[in-house]
């Protein structure tokens, strides 16, 4: 098995990617059947999650409200469906090389509804998309922050996921002990429509590491216009957030307090940010208790008038 790791750690320099984490099938014990891939790959022992980052210069043109087409690219569709998924071809390949089986899967939402039958008694019906915020948890590279986002210590939210599922038992990675986030609650300070509640907050336990996550109205995030994205795979779905005002927020709120590993020269919120309500008006700042990294927003749909 060492051979394995060997090989493995090999193909995660040659392919780029940047995180990498082993879960084994027990974390996922307490996990629903339509959300765990072992619904999918009984026989496995593994989950390897793979993540490349979303570098930092994505996200320029939406922080700076001038270029929200590229992040699409670059940032989300490209490399999701290219970078990382060419990546976790090519790493299944080296494991499947080295004689064990090894399932790639693509982050669809778990939220799904299932489009067929299922095929025997007993088995979930097809198609199974596991859950992948709780694999990345599982795998000891992520956490749930406060904004329901998932985080690493390295990029913050700046990162996206592919699964593989290995019947390789492979060495498993601690949970992550040290919290990413530190409940700062700016990412709903900034949010213009509301969309954050830090005052209703659940406790998601992911093998034992225990989160605090506030309660997100998507409905109003479905309708944001601030960087967030709707959801490809289902207009009806959480829409993806990556690149929305509370989590760009959030990531110069960790670089300010050197929170992450990737360091930076110069610090990615260089103004203060635009904001636009749910009627497609600027919204302006609350500069008595605003600062740079977030603070209160005017809700009334009046240009140039402070909230």
């Amino acid at each position: 098995m060492n051979d394995l790791v060997s090989l493995i750690n090999e193909a995660v320099k040659k392919e780029g990617i940047d995180l990498i984490g082993f879960a084994p099938k027990e974390r996922f014990d307490a996990l629903d059947a339509r959300k765990n891939p072992f619904t999918v790959f009984p026989e496995g022992k593994t989950v390897i999650m793979i993540g490349k980052r979303i570098c930092r210069g994505a996200l320029r043109g939406v922080e700076e409200g001038t270029n929200f087409g590229d992040y699409n690219l670059f940032g989300k569709n490209w490399l999701e469906d290219e970078f990382l998924s060419l990546a976790c071809y090519d790493l299944v390949n080296v494991i499947e090389d080295a004689g064990w089986e090894a399932v790639p899967l693509f982050p669809n939402p778990t939220d799904i509804a299932p489009t067929g039958v299922s095929v025997a008694q007993g088995r979930a019906a097809p198609n199974v998309f596991p859950d992948f915020d709780f694999a990345a948890v599982a795998a000891g590279i992520a956490e749930i922050g406060l904004n329901g986002l998932l985080m690493t210590p390295k990029f913050g939210t700046r990162q996206r996921f592919h699964m593989i599922i290995t019947d390789a038992e492979l060495p498993a990675t601690p949970l992550l002990k040290k919290s990413v986030c530190d409940g700062c609650g700016k990412c709903a300070k900034a949010c213009p429509l509301g969309a954050i509640d830090v005052n209703d907050t659940q406790t998601v336990d992911v093998a034992g590491k225990k989160m605090k996550v506030a309660k997100i109205d998507y409905s109003k995030c479905r309708i944001c216009k601030n960087g967030a994205c709707p959801n490809r795979f289902s207009p009806s779905l959480a829409p993806d957030r990556i690149a929305a005002l509370c989590a760009r927020t959030c990531i110069a709120h960790l670089e300010s307090t050197d929170a992450l590993t990737n360091k930076f020269e110069t610090p990615f919120r260089k103004r203060e940010p635009w904001a636009i309500n749910e009627n497609g008006n600027a919204v302006v700042r609350d500069t008595e208790s605003a600062n740079v990294l977030g603070g209160e927003f005017s809700r009334d749909g009046n240009r140039g008038v402070r909230g």
